[in-house]
């Protein structure tokens, strides 16, 4: 890989204190990694340089075809401080199938994990020491050939920044939610499954709505019967059923319209070694109202690579308002949250091979 040191970048006093300040996106770390592809000669040798703005034509694709797909990882501090990354080759495969969806470049496995780890280790000062707090990786892609024709591009530019990440909700805050029964965001055969910016272009309306309505996030619902539920505005999402050690732990089954959420995959293996049943169901409106209303849903969450895992109390929507237990988070829920962050800081041994040192 070239390397391009920033000689602009942070100095340690500086740096230290934007990461200390939290947040989520408000900085950038020194420097960022750009990789060409192109139809004829296929990948370029990839570079690390400093983080700044790039130049394209007005012409591009992306901008009038929304050709594009990108990722979220992060990378935690650990206990001897070292740094690793969770998960990063699921973050790979997933981001090859995105570029599958979207008739962009599939970037090799080997190489989309060296542009990760050759960034983290040349900013690794970014990195917060606090457990919670992680280093927010964002990889993304999109066409770069020049033209207006309607057709798969043959250029492409991949890029990496990273930022560092405080608490993307407060965890000991229960976030509200609105059921949108107006809008849905994918349908069979489209584009749910890919991480891709039009997915999220295309909720920010409801998410409007939700805040109109006075909640946080918006939760989703499939497009063909209008009565399933599928997943949050970027998160997927949990519901406990029962209590203590009889707890069932479940999920919105992937239908084709889900992405298919890392954090989501970590807590069915997460939540069976914590010695709870787990399954994935088809759960509707109704089964969410009248399980709330019956107690037999006691906790409900949410989790995603920026969130972690995030309390869900309040549930709004055109049927009606229901509030799951004391609408504070569960207990279930927070030991869940606090097993996953023990793993990615390193703190909890696991036998699942999921962090990868970096440092």
């Amino acid at each position: 890989m070239k390397i391009s040191l920033n000689p602009q970048a942070k100095d340690a006093a500086t740096r230290d204190a934007l990461v200390a300040e939290g947040g989520f996106g408000k900085y950038y770390t020194d420097h960022m990694v750009v990789c060409e592809w192109n139809e004829k000669d296929g990948w370029s040798e990839p570079e690390l340089k400093p983080y700044g703005p790039i130049s394209l034509d007005p012409a591009t694709a992306v901008f009038h075809y929304g050709q594009e797909i990108f990722e979220g990882m992060k990378a935690y501090r650990q206990p001897d401080g070292g740094i690793g990354l969770f998960r990063p080759e699921a973050n790979a495969r997933r981001f090859a199938k995105s570029a599958n969806r979207l008739a962009l470049p599939e970037m090799p496995e080997e190489l989309f994990i060296e542009t990760v780890e050759t960034l983290v280790k040349q900013d690794a000062g970014w990195v917060p020491n606090k457990v919670g707090e992680s280093l927010y990786i964002r990889p993304f892609m999109f066409a770069t050939e020049v033209g207006l024709g309607v057709r798969p591009s043959n250029k492409a530019l991949y890029m990496l920044i990273a930022t560092p990440a405080g608490a993307y909700f407060d965890p000991s805050k229960a976030v509200s939610v609105w059921i949108s029964t107006e809008y849905v965001r994918a349908a069979q055969g489209g584009t749910g499954e890919a991480k891709c910016g039009g997915n999220y272009a295309a909720s920010l309306v409801a998410q409007k709505a939700a805040a109109k309505e006075g909640c946080d996030q918006v939760v989703w619902i499939d497009a063909k019967e209008r009565k399933w539920i599928e997943e949050m505005g970027g998160m997927n999402l949990y519901f406990v059923k029962g209590s203590g050690t009889d707890a069932t732990v479940v999920t919105p089954k992937l239908t084709g319209t889900l992405l298919p959420g890392i954090t989501r995959d970590s807590i069915l293996s997460v939540a069976k070694d914590l010695g709870y049943k787990t399954d994935e169901v088809m759960l509707s409106i109704d089964d969410w109202r009248d399980g709330v209303a019956s107690g037999e849903i006691t906790e409900i969450f949410a989790c995603g690579t920026a969130a972690v895992v995030s309390p869900v109390g309040t549930a709004k929507s055109a049927m009606g308002t229901w509030v799951t237990g004391d609408g504070q988070p569960g207990k279930i829920t927070m030991q869940i949250r606090n097993h996953l962050l023990g793993i990615q800081h390193g703190s909890i041994p696991y036998s699942h091979s999921w962090m990868r040192k970096v440092i």
